[in-house]
């Protein structure tokens, strides 16, 4: 299993506008096919920069899914957000993969 994972440190200033746009952002990465589902999340530590952090993670189908939504999908994606929020927004991606998955399950 493999995550994609997108961690973005936002300018206060633009905050609001960012949250309600990227609720609006990740239905339309699902609807590339390419993932199970995604997770939106507060990075609960502050930054030196300021700002507000989230890291948006989506689990991919398997690392060919993820591959064909670089090819085809991710440039036009990314630059909506990019335009929006240009000098306001720090982006980086990383790729995790998933080793082990572990739960607890109480009676």
């Amino acid at each position: 299993m493999i995550i994609y994972n997108v961690t973005v440190n936002i300018d206060n200033s633009i905050h609001n506008e960012w949250l309600t746009w990227i609720k609006e952002h990740i239905p339309q990465v699902l609807a590339t096919g390419h993932f199970k589902e995604a997770k939106l999340t507060k990075v609960l530590v502050e930054e030196e920069m300021g700002g507000v952090t989230y890291s948006i993670q989506y689990r991919a189908h398997s690392r060919e899914a993820l591959e064909d939504y670089y090819a085809n999908h991710a440039e036009g994606l990314r630059q909506d957000g990019l335009k929006r929020f240009a000098d306001k927004m720090l982006a980086f991606r990383t790729e995790l993969e998933v080793v082990d998955e572990y739960s607890v399950n109480f009676k």
